[in-house]
């Protein structure tokens, strides 16, 4: 008589990976908020240039609105610089983590 294939995958027992070590602790998965507060810290001025991006696009839009349109375009303008801010704080945030040795 022939034996069948096993399955798969069995979650009776696990696969052996050479060198890996499973542990019996969980990790901590990190929340939202944990994350989005160690990324800030991390990089701090990210945040600051969206900030100042939805601020100028908001102020922007409200002269825009209220016909005050030489005020609205220089706003335009300031959102601009602000979006071009923001890029070059994440580039050089990714620059930075790039350098950093590895743990």
């Amino acid at each position: 008589m022939a034996k069948s294939a096993p399955p798969p995958f069995d979650p009776t027992h696990p696969p052996v990976i050479e060198g890996f070590k499973p542990s019996i602790f969980q990790q901590h998965e990190e929340t939202f908020r944990e994350k989005f507060l160690r990324k800030t810290r991390q990089n701090p001025l990210v945040p600051i240039g969206c900030l100042g991006t939805a601020g100028a696009l908001s102020y922007g839009l409200i002269c825009f609105k209220r016909g005050k349109t030489q005020h609205s375009q220089m706003m335009m303008r300031a959102r601009v610089l602000a979006q071009g801010f923001t890029i070059v704080a994440l580039m050089v945030g990714v620059a930075i983590t790039a350098m950093k040795p590895q743990k």
